[in-house]
């Protein structure tokens, strides 16, 4: 099976093409610190025969946490406890990244202002969010560049910029929440001036041989907004600072999207195939079959399985084992399998 192929990116190997996505655990410290769930959630996915496992949204800055449940690394004493994380994983077979993001203005966090391109709030129940000045651009920026250094210092194989979701990266992108009239807003190209800026920050911070890749929402599911022609073009915008593009959909506006298994790997497949770029496709992913369809037809280049790994965290294990793929059953557990030997 194409699933359990490995897969190579710059020094990162992956034993097979099984992702577990970024997903908020909200089980951090008030203070953004991790905890012993994070090492139970994450180990347990890689015992599990995960090929690379990428941990969820941590804040470059104390504001920039989607809630005050979330990880952060804006401070070198955050990166002790990711660290172990990382070793956790490394032990049982798994590669890891991290997602390093700011909330925008979809920020619930009580740590500071809530910023965004524009001062158009996400919804009635949320904050109205200030203007990003230049300054705060700068400020921001820099805190990416930070955290990506910390995140090296942590181990991590490689790094996830979060530019998906509606949050502050994706609020640049689209013109339905970037109204700027200066270098930061208008034209396509200004509005991704954001996004290039911290992408060559975080390379000058990143060593050149792990890979650095971006997630996306392809749709915004209104017809003024991002769609898969528009993200196409932001895409190559970019494409020299990354070397994946993770292809999700939405979270921009609270709008209804119907959903379906599979629903968003159009858009991964028009990426790599336009833009010339490996993917991750992600987006009700539930079964072997529908997985190895995406990867023998070259739709992506990984799939990843959220909701799945959250329900059964062997899931690689079982469908291993079904297929008669070896080594995926862990030692300790074969007494489960009384016919792998």
């Amino acid at each position: 099976m194409k699933l359990f192929e490995p897969f190579r990116l710059k020094n990162m190997e992956l034993k097979n093409r099984i992702v577990l996505p970024p997903m908020c655990m909200y089980q951090a410290t008030q203070d953004g610190f991790s905890t012993l769930f994070h090492i139970c959630h994450y180990a347990t996915r890689a015992l599990g025969g995960a090929g690379l496992i990428i941990v969820e949204s941590t804040g470059v800055t104390p504001e920039g946490r989607i809630t005050d449940r979330d990880l952060g690394l804006w401070n070198d004493s955050q990166t002790d406890g990711l660290k172990r994380i990382v070793d956790a994983c490394r032990k049982y077979g798994a590669k890891i990244a991290l997602q390093i993001n700011h909330a925008g203005r979809k920020s619930k966090s009580a740590a500071g202002p809530c910023l965004a391109p524009s001062a158009l709030r996400f919804s009635g129940d949320c904050r109205v969010p200030a203007e990003m000045t230049e300054n705060d651009i700068k400020r921001v920026t820099a805190a990416f560049v930070r955290a990506a250094h910390r995140a090296d210092e942590a181990g991590f194989d490689a790094l996830e910029i979060h530019g998906a979701h509606g949050y502050l990266l994706h609020e640049f992108l689209s013109p339905l929440t970037n109204r700027r009239t200066d270098s930061y807003g208008g034209s396509l190209r200004n509005r991704v001036r954001f996004l290039r800026e911290v992408l060559n920050g975080v390379r000058g911070s990143w060593p050149d041989e792990k890979p650095l890749w971006l997630r996306v929402s392809a749709c915004d599911y209104d017809d003024r907004g991002i769609d898969g022609p528009m993200m196409v073009r932001i895409v190559d915008e970019i494409r020299p600072l990354v070397d994946l593009v993770h292809v999700s959909s939405g979270g921009l506006l609270p709008a209804k999207v119907k959903d379906y298994p599979g629903y968003q790997v159009s858009l991964a497949e028009q990426i790599r195939k336009e833009c010339g770029v490996p993917t991750i496709a992600v987006g009700l992913i539930t079964n072997e079959e529908m997985a190895e369809e995406i990867l023998q037809d070259g739709r992506a280049d990984l799939v990843a399985l959220g909701r799945e790994l959250l329900r059964n965290p062997y899931w690689p294990v079982d469908t291993a084992v079904r297929n008669g793929v070896p080594g995926y059953v862990p030692e300790s557990y074969k007494r489960a399998f009384p016919k792998i030997k």
